[in-house]
């Protein structure tokens, strides 16, 4: 599985939050978007990436295993933020893609997404829990007005911040030239679904796709950290 990073701060934050877990050999992929005081936010993404490091190295694939992993990840955490006055308060989303013998599994906490692409399409694979896609969810915003509103920053989920937190697992088939894309919130409050489908059904690499994605993200005013994986089993990417 072949992957390509990319991570900026954005144009209006002065620190990096987010941070990535790339792991090719193991199939492990994940995005994690810290918040928190501080660099409290900094210190919660990164920590859910070494821990998840440690946990999935040689392991076999399995919703069981996943769960297992993301909760001993969540308690690792609030163990630091309790200890810790300068990371009291401190968490992160979690969006962990997982290639299995027979397809995929997502781990999935907050508002970092997975998405998949084929045949030209692209399905979001994960639920935002956020206070403005329950809003959407319940017919109460449109995508557009959640897109500016007000609370669209505010999680409903995290990791770190309670002794136990609800983990979507969602299981999923893997075809020949599927691709998959991991992101923060830097991207998908800035770039909508549709641009990022005709980018990966444009760009004739993955590494030009994800050039373009950060770049749009940046045009459209960056006011998040912006971080986003992109794998296939090979190197083009157009439909």
């Amino acid at each position: 599985m072949r992957c390509v990073m990319r991570s900026d701060v954005g144009r209006v934050r002065s620190l990096n939050e987010d941070a990535t877990l790339v792991m090719p050999g193991a199939g492990v992929f994940a995005v994690a978007d810290g918040m928190g005081g501080h660099n409290a936010g900094d210190v919660a993404s990164k920590l859910a990436v070494e821990s998840l490091r440690n946990r999935l190295r040689g392991r076999v694939a399995t919703p069981t295993a996943l769960q297992s992993a993301v909760q001993e990840t969540n308690l690792t955490l609030l163990r630091r933020a309790q200890s810790d006055e300068a990371c009291s308060g401190m968490g992160t989303t979690l969006t962990l893609l997982w290639m299995a013998k027979d397809g995929a599994l997502i781990g999935h906490v907050g508002d970092s997404r997975a998405y998949r692409y084929r045949d030209g399409m692209l399905r979001q694979c994960t639920e935002d829990h956020s206070v403005v896609a329950e809003l959407v969810r319940q017919g109460a915003l449109t995508q557009e007005e959640a897109r500016v509103h007000p609370y669209r920053n505010v999680i409903t989920r995290a990791l770190g911040t309670a002794g136990y937190v609800e983990v979507d697992v969602v299981a999923l088939d893997v075809a020949p030239g599927d691709r998959f894309l991991l992101c923060s919130d830097g991207l998908t409050g800035m770039v909508s679904d549709e641009h990022i489908e005709k980018t990966l059904s444009a760009a004739p690499t993955l590494d030009a796709a994800a050039d373009a994605l950060l770049a749009a993200a940046l045009k459209a005013g960056g006011r998040d950290n912006i971080t986003l994986l992109l794998m296939a089993q090979d190197e083009e990417v157009g439909a």
